[in-house]
């Protein structure tokens, strides 16, 4: 039987180089939200003459969270009956949610695996200023509220498998 596993965390926490390992081991398809939905996302943000950058507005969260993990999970379902899937994105609201795996796992008919990325702040901020991208700058120029969001990183509240990135 095929998996799906869920890779989740904050922005720059290190899921998609943990997920890109990760599928590499269990020889699985990789989705990750950001070259999955990036330019589908700006397109739309554009079109409502919004920053086409923007990923922490309510308007974004209104309008797009909810479509952009809905075409991740499509396209999940799409490759599950061939094999294993590494879903990468930040799943923040589901990681409160005690009941979310299990509705997964029934969803999709098979097993799922939670995996938690996290590291310190510092090392995030290092890592967003060096990767350079352009949605990236509106969270490190007003840092301090935006790591607010992020503060503590509490791990889901259900069975995963915890990991730390930190340098």
């Amino acid at each position: 039987m095929n998996t799906l596993h869920i890779v989740m965390g904050a922005p720059a926490a290190g899921k998609t180089t943990y997920a890109k390992r990760l599928a590499k081991e269990k020889k699985a398809s990789l989705i990750d939200i950001d070259s999955a939905t990036e330019r589908v996302v700006q397109a739309g943000l554009d079109l409502a003459t919004k920053n086409p950058d923007d990923r922490d507005s309510p308007f974004f969260k209104d309008s797009f969270r909810e479509p952009i993990y809905e075409t991740l999970f499509a396209i999940a379902k799409d490759n599950l009956c061939h094999n294993s899937v590494i879903l990468v994105g930040p799943f923040t609201l589901e990681a409160r949610d005690a009941n979310w795996l299990e509705n997964l796992k029934l969803r999709f008919g098979t097993s799922v695996c939670a995996h938690f990325i996290t590291c310190d702040p510092e090392t995030r901020h290092q890592r967003m200023a060096k990767r350079g991208n352009p949605r990236d700058l509106m969270k490190l120029e007003d840092w301090e509220n935006y790591i607010q969001y992020y503060r503590g990183d509490n791990p889901p509240v259900f069975l995963h498998k915890y990991v730390d990135t930190s340098s």
